[in-house]
């Protein structure tokens, strides 16, 4: 308590989800130029997942979808399936949740950690670590069966437009707050569309010259509408090989690709040269952002946004990758 009696306490974990900061990057990226980057690994959940799961959760109960206490399915890579296991947590509803064995146990132990229980499904075409779309839909077809016989509500990440409108009302007028407008560009991988079509929708309103640019895994570049010749990846939860439902490419100005060196390379460098332990798309955000800035396009002294998605602690540590010899 203060000196003036006044309190500052949270009703729920539900309350330390979102208002991240932003971070400057000046150790990885001194100039021309600057670098910033959401620290959405900050959110309870880890992730930056935390933000539409509340959404979509609060949208289903209040437009009556979801009852008080009635059960809930999703399908997940992890990071959402973390957040939405604590939003249940605290809302209280059960939940069940069907993941790709190939994506990592971390995520499994923290879903179970929030009470959910977890079904994992058998791997299609992936290996452990890495997760083609196949694996994905293989997952999607055991919850759709698990929906029926349960009679659960289904959270439909994919296809869920209050994925994205979560963004469009927080993430983005937040970075626009922070930035104090000054931003010229913003750029996120691609899992379900939900980060970059909410943060882009509203920056665009607010900027309309904004360059907003999808980052995809070198050889998994459907956006670009190029054939899929890599669709094993170090990036988990993103680049599944095809344009997700929730993309529209009305607020897109360019595509960027990133291989799994360059992602694994300033995900080091983001632990080295910053202090941040983060995943692989956080590394992948932040090698597009340095590519981008490297090449003059945005002018002389561009600020450049983009995301930290989720924290290291969500990956086993890999001694040696695919790529190395």
């Amino acid at each position: 308590m203060s000196a003036d009696g006044t309190t500052d306490i949270k009703a729920s974990a539900l309350e330390l989800i979102g208002n991240t900061p932003l971070v400057a990057l000046d150790r990885i990226w001194p100039g021309p130029g600057r670098l910033l980057a959401k620290c959405e690994f900050m959110n309870p959940g880890g992730s930056i997942k935390d933000r539409s799961s509340l959404g979509m959760i609060t949208k289903a109960t209040e437009s009556g979808e979801l009852k008080p206490g009635a059960p809930v399915l999703e399908v997940t890579s992890g990071n959402q399936g973390c957040g939405i296991a604590l939003v249940c947590a605290v809302m209280g509803h059960p939940l069940t949740l069907t993941m790709s064995k190939g994506n990592s146990p971390q995520r499994a132990a923290m879903m179970r950690g929030l009470g959910a229980n977890v079904e994992l499904v058998d791997q299609v075409e992936g290996t452990p670590g890495n997760v083609t779309l196949a694996d994905v839909t293989a997952a999607e077809e055991r919850g759709l069966e698990l929906v029926k016989e349960t009679g659960a509500y289904y959270v439909n990440q994919f296809n869920n437009d209050n994925n994205s409108s979560s963004h469009e009302h927080s993430t983005g007028p937040e970075i626009w707050k922070q930035t104090g407008g000054r931003v010229d560009a913003f750029l996120a991988t691609v899992g379900t569309a939900g980060t970059f079509m909410g943060v882009s929708r509203y920056l665009k309103t607010v900027k309309p010259d904004i360059q907003c640019i999808a980052v995809e895994p070198e050889g998994s570049q459907p956006i670009r509408g190029c054939e899929i010749s890599k669709p094993l990846h170090l990036l988990q939860g993103s680049g599944y090989g095809a344009v997700p439902r929730l993309f529209k490419f009305d607020n897109l100005d360019e595509t960027m690709s990133v291989t799994d060196a360059e992602a694994v390379e300033y995900k080091r460098l983001l632990g080295k040269k910053e202090g941040l332990y983060l995943g692989y798309t956080s590394g992948a955000n932040v090698a597009a952002a340095i590519k981008l800035l490297k090449s003059g396009k945005l002018g002389k002294d561009p600020w450049v946004v983009t995301v930290l998605n989720d924290t290291g602690l969500k990956y086993p540590e890999i001694q040696k990758y695919p790529f190395e010899k």
